[in-house]
């Protein structure tokens, strides 16, 4: 018997059980649905301050409904400042006005080998639980006749970082953004992370981290792939 010939109402029970146990799984299985990160074209109708009293509104809400007592001293204040930390700063990468500007300068000394910013120490958040993803970042680059200032990498690498993130696509959002700005392929990035989804919930394994790589250009080769790892390593 297929399931459109289900009475109405046990019809929607079962689709109901097969929804819920559709999101449990993109949940647990770290689901990566494209490059960009999932955003309303309405975004940025809302100004930061009108954001930030509706999230602390709702953020009240929810802790009334877990019980807690909103008028003691130490909670009273607990929505604002979850809403200014949400939207200025664990989420600030959200908003494009936050984007780092980028300026660029000629590669005077010719140094045409790989340039490795590493350890680049980041802080986000699993966009399935809302929960830390805290990390570091390995960045190469190899000029084609422009150079980064060494802060801008970290700078960028932070900005992507601060929104709702799955690991694969901050990766790549951070790559694709140095090749833009760069002019070059010759780009790779490796995030080595800790989920707290996974080490504080769920499974609750403290010990594992999560790999993610990009290589692009010369740095698609196991030759260059092997340097940048010696150079991360050492």
């Amino acid at each position: 018997m297929s399931i459109d010939t289900v009475v109405p109402q046990k019809k929607r029970s079962i689709e109901a059980r097969i929804e819920r146990f559709s999101i449990d799984e993109i949940g647990d299985d770290h689901l990566y649905t494209g490059l960009e990160t999932p955003m309303k074209v309405d975004a940025f109708d809302t100004s930061d301050e009108e954001k930030k009293k509706k999230i602390a509104f709702h953020f009240a809400k929810i802790m009334d409904v877990m019980g807690l007592d909103l008028t003691d001293d130490s909670l009273q204040g607990t929505p604002e400042r979850v809403a200014k930390m949400y939207i200025e700063e664990i989420f600030s990468g959200l908003n494009p006005n936050n984007k780092p500007k980028v300026a660029l300068f000629d590669n005077k000394y010719q140094y045409n080998q790989m340039l490795v910013e590493k350890n680049i120490t980041f802080y986000s958040n699993c966009e399935h639980h809302f929960v830390p993803i805290i990390g570091k970042a390995h960045v190469a680059y190899v000029s084609s006749g422009k150079v980064i200032g060494l802060s801008k990498l970290n700078r960028i690498v932070q900005y992507f970082a601060k929104r709702p993130q799955v690991q694969e696509r901050l990766t790549n959002q951070i790559a694709n953004e140095l090749k833009t700005i760069l002019d070059t392929e010759n780009v790779a990035v490796i995030i080595d992370a800790k989920h707290l989804c996974v080490s504080s919930r769920g499974i609750k394994d403290d010990t594992s981290s999560t790999v993610t790589s990009y290589y692009g250009g010369i740095f698609n080769t196991p030759s260059k792939i092997n340097e940048l790892l010696n150079h991360i390593n050492n």
